[in-house]
């Protein structure tokens, strides 16, 4: 009896256990709704952060007018600068144009060729020729005058020689300019024209005048000439010079005399040259008779013979000459 208790009594402890087990969990109302109200104040939370987040009406036009103020200042910015922009250009417009313009169209500034720095430094060196003679003392000395060092004497390759030919050149292009402005003047009536023993007379002595500030030492400028690597720059100019004095005095022959009037002329040239190295009669006048002299002589050939006869004895006088020369050079003969 008591072992049939107590199997009832466990078997009831069982069917509680299994009622437990199978039976689902009632919901909490109390809970749900918690649940749900949190769920709704998130909600609520997040759409409130996100209101504040967006600009308001007052802090958009508040943002717009910065806006419109900062595109003011740049627009200012801009133009200060582009009218402290247009101040340099207009200065530069003012100054005058300096460039140049090439064939192909492109342009550069002006620049100094090393040919044009020669020339002005020999140019400034003559005024020290009769100090240091004619030298690469004298071309230093006028280099140094242009503020330039005395090394730039290395643009030199041939030495006194540039020295002595540029001054050669620059006394052709001189008397270039006055037979032609004389020229000009006939043309327009302005002056009557000379005859031709005048005007060869004339111009031979303006290009012999010259030489009168460097006279005493023109000797030493002519041993300079007669150097091998100098006599033929020598001889162009020689030629030039000839030429351009027969062309102002209206010759234009294309016979032989066109050969024979110019080497009568260098002849003429020469030997009078020497005499005038020489020569210490006042303002050289013993050297202006012997040019009066030999002009006529080329004046008055009338015929092939006499041509070729004057011809000679011009080389003969140049030959002569030549040797004077080589006397100036070993100091036989000094101008009193």
């Amino acid at each position: 009896m008591a072992a049939l208790l107590r199997g009832l009594r466990v078997g009831g402890t069982l069917r509680r256990f299994g009622s437990v087990v199978a039976a689902p969990t009632p919901t909490n109302p109390r809970c749900c709704n918690s649940l749900k109200c949190g769920f709704h104040r998130a909600a609520v939370r997040l759409q409130d952060d996100s209101k504040s987040d967006k600009p308001s009406s007052s802090s958009s036009t508040t943002y717009h007018e910065h806006y419109q103020a900062h595109s003011a200042d740049q627009d200012a910015a801009a133009a200060s600068s582009g009218a402290a922009a247009s101040e340099p250009a207009a200065e530069e417009a003012s100054r005058p144009n300096t460039s140049y313009q090439d064939q192909s169209g492109e342009h550069g500034e002006e620049y100094e060729t090393e040919e044009q720095l020669q020339a002005r430094i020999l140019t400034a060196a003559l005024e020290f020729v009769p100090q240091h003679g004619w030298s690469m003392e004298a071309i230093a000395a006028g280099a140094e005058t242009l503020g330039l060092s005395s090394a730039s004497t290395g643009m030199f390759y041939n030495g006194a020689g540039d020295l002595v030919l540029h001054f050669i050149a620059q006394c052709n292009s001189q008397l270039t300019d006055i037979l032609a402005e004389q020229h000009n003047q006939v043309q327009l009536g302005q002056a009557e024209p000379k005859e031709t023993a005048e005007f060869l007379r004339d111009a031979v002595e303006t290009r012999l005048r010259m030489y009168i500030p460097y006279v005493e030492t023109w000797p030493q400028a002519m041993s300079i000439l007669l150097l091998p690597h100098n006599i033929p720059d020598s001889l162009k100019h020689l030629s030039t010079l000839v030429d351009d004095i027969w062309y102002y005095a209206g010759d234009r022959s294309t016979d032989m005399n066109w050969y024979t009037k110019r080497a009568a002329l260098t002849g003429i040239f020469n030997t009078t040259e020497l005499v005038m190295v020489q020569d210490s009669s006042p303002d050289f006048q013993d050297t202006w008779n012997f040019l009066d002299n030999r002009i006529q002589d080329v004046v008055n050939m009338a015929s092939t013979a006499k041509q070729v006869q004057s011809t000679g004895e011009a080389v003969v006088q140049g030959l002569m000459g030549a040797a004077v020369t080589l006397k100036n050079l070993t100091g036989a003969n000094q101008r009193r």
